[in-house]
This record gives C-alpha cells, structure tokens and sequence, in this order.
C-alpha cells in the first residue's frame, strides 16, 4: 500500500517570519513519519503563496526526512535552513535506535562517487565513505540516496540494497499529475464542506485505502482545496450530499475528517494528524 500525502506550496502562507513557517514544516513531516507516508508532494500553489513558497516548503520538508547523519553532505548551508535546528526529529525506526548501527540494521547513504564494475562509494554516516558493489541490474548515479544494510562496523561490513531508502520521499510536483499516477489508489480531499466522516463509513474508507493505496490533499490556512482548484465550495457539498454526483477536481472523494471541529480554523498540520489517523487504521 502507498500512501502519498499532499500539501500545497502556500503551506506556511500564515506564518509571521521564518521561525514559525519552519516550526510547522517539522508538524508536517512529523505526522508523514508517524503514519508512515512514502511520498510528501509539495504541490504548486502561487496564487496562495506569500512570503515563503514552494522552494522554501521543499527544502525544509526535504532536509527534515534527511538523517541528521547526511544532512550536511546532502545540502551543506542555506538560507531557507537558518532555523533547521527547532525542527522536531523523526525518529524513523530505520534510522536511529538501539539497532540502528547493529547487525543487519538499514541505513540510507547518498552516493559520492561511481566508478568502474559497478563499484561505487557511498557516504552512511560512517567515518568515511565506503566503497560498495551495486547489485546485479541496479543502476546509481552520483547524489543519489540508497538504502545500505550494516552488519558490522569494526571491521566495516555493508551491503547496497536495490530498495527504496527507509521513511519518506519529498517530492516537488503538479497536482493533477499526482491525481493520474497508475498507483495514487484512493484519491482523498480533505474539506469542511467534503462528506463528513463517521465511525459508520469508516470501515468502507480504510477498506478501499488498504486494497488500494492513498492519495491525500490537504490545502492551506485560509485557502482550501476548493479555490486551489477553481472548484465551487457548492459543488464539492453537492457531491458529498449525492453519492451518484461524481467528485469535482480529479478526486474519488471529498472527507471532512473533522466533523464537528470546535475551532473556527483547523491548520494544515493538525488537520494531516486528524485525517492520518483515520484513513491508515489497519483492518
């Protein structure tokens, strides 16, 4: 199952200076660790945008699923990381722990160098790089992140792994692109004027996130998904009203997943731990 949570690049929108938009990226990506995304896609938004847009949300987002242990070789000193340090830790299992520098632990590596029959070096937060044999067909290139299993350190015994690296991938891209990927399953907009959702329809929903995977929208503070897409908040209640009205903007449904919200504003990132919560219960 693949679960690809999407946010907009108006993301911090609100946020009174670069402190506070960065506080609330690190809410964000802890909530795509907690419940275990593959995919957090910054979808552009530039009629939302402010101050910090999409560029800033990125990279952010990008350095705060990095292990601290590449984060300087991965992206060395920028502006839009002057407050990296108030970001929360993930804490992403494959990452850190007792196991993570025990026998058979993974780890993720960014790759330095390639060189002849399929050798290549990779950086894993070791003392120095090491050198690996790529598996049979598995083809790397240079800044890469790949996924290493340790099982030793003194002497170093390492092994690259044709799989995807441990927690999620940052992604930049279009929405409707997202909405068309042969595996986005199903595909969710979250908004107060979506069909509420009940402890009597939630066994249908997480039935269909399970067989199928999970595409998940959010939108922004004081700019939903409805204006983002040029759908009318009336057309979304329409749809969520009639289940025979087909959903408006690419999606299969429209959930309000905070039916009785006591706050005249629900933020981004309390509304991606609500939602999360629901839609990826196991059976």
């Amino acid at each position: 199952m693949t679960v690809s949570v999407l946010v907009p690049s108006s993301l911090v929108r609100e946020a009174e200076d670069k402190r506070e938009a960065t506080r609330k990226l690190g809410y964000v990506a802890r909530a795509a660790a907690v419940f275990r995304a593959d995919r957090l896609v910054v979808f552009d938004d530039p009629e939302g945008e402010k101050k910090w847009g999409g560029g800033f949300v990125e990279t952010v987002l990008r350095y705060a699923a990095t292990p601290p242990y590449l984060r300087k070789e991965a992206f060395g000193t920028r502006s839009e990381l002057e407050y990296a340090g108030i970001l929360p830790p993930l804490l992403v299992s494959a990452w850190t722990g007792s196991e993570s520098s025990g026998s058979g632990s993974k780890r993720q590596g960014i790759v330095t160098q390639v060189g002849p029959e399929g050798r290549v070096r990779v950086n894993c937060g070791m003392q120095h790089p090491i050198s690996l044999h790529a598996p049979p067909g598995m083809e790397v290139r240079e800044g890469e992140r790949v996924t290493i299993r340790v099982s030793s350190r003194r002497p170093v015994r390492a092994k690259l792994l044709d799989e995807t690296p441990p927690g999620f991938q940052v992604v930049r891209s279009n929405l409707g692109d997202e909405l068309d990927r042969p595996d986005a399953g199903y595909r969710v907009a979250t908004s107060r004027h979506g069909t509420p959702l009940s402890a009597s329809s939630l066994p249908d929903v997480t039935r269909r996130v399970h067989q199928d995977g999970l595409t998940v929208a959010f939108g922004a503070p004081a700019r939903g998904l409805p204006p983002m897409l040029g759908v009318s908040e009336s057309a979304v209640e329409e749809a969520s009203a009639d289940s025979a009205t087909h959903a408006p903007g690419g999606f299969d449904t429209w959930l309000n997943v905070i039916p009785r919200q006591g706050s005249e504003v629900v933020r981004t990132e309390e509304a991606l731990f609500a939602a999360l919560s629901c839609l990826t219960l196991t059976e």
